[in-house]
């Protein structure tokens, strides 16, 4: 990494993100990769899309994935975010609490969650970017995300005076 592409990345931290994991099943159970580029796309039809760097070790499963999920971490997922963030840190398989659409696992520590039909894919420099149609979805109405400011897990804090 040069040091310019080093100041984009801190200059990218200036923006706070919830903290999100893509999920799919693989041909030896589940598989996970923490994300921070998840974003609505339509209401109508409800897509969603997230990005995955092709240097990644999920790079291959997730590219051809029928399926895929999003779940939306609480504050008690740092741990799971932590070791699918790395290399070679991909199963899942004690952190799922059940399996969604499409063989989709969703996480015991997902405050929401969101399961993907793939929809579409698009080249985007050293990623892609992976849209997908809602099939189903849900939420919990308590809880706090996890938060990613700064390269530091944060909590949210409320500005109710």
């Amino acid at each position: 990494m040069t040091d310019r592409q080093r100041e984009f990345r801190n200059a990218l931290g200036c923006f706070a993100t919830g903290v999100a994991v893509a999920t799919a099943a693989g041909q030896d159970g589940p598989v996970g990769l923490t994300i921070n580029s998840f974003a609505s796309v339509s209401l109508d039809p409800m897509l969603v899309l997230w990005s995955i760097d092709k240097a990644s070790d999920r790079y291959r499963l997730f590219k051809s994935a029928a399926h895929f999920g999003v779940c939306v971490l609480d504050d008690a997922g740092q741990d799971i975010s932590s070791r699918l963030s790395r290399k070679g840190g991909g199963g899942i398989a004690e952190d799922v609490a059940k399996t969604g659409k499409g063989g989709v696992p969703i996480l015991k520590h997902a405050l929401a969650h969101f399961e993907c039909a793939a929809e579409a894919r698009h080249d985007a420099g050293d990623h892609v970017i992976l849209v997908g149609r809602v099939l189903d979805f849900d939420y919990r109405s308590h809880g706090h995300p996890l938060i990613y400011y700064r390269g530091r897990y944060r909590a949210l804090v409320s500005s109710d005076g």
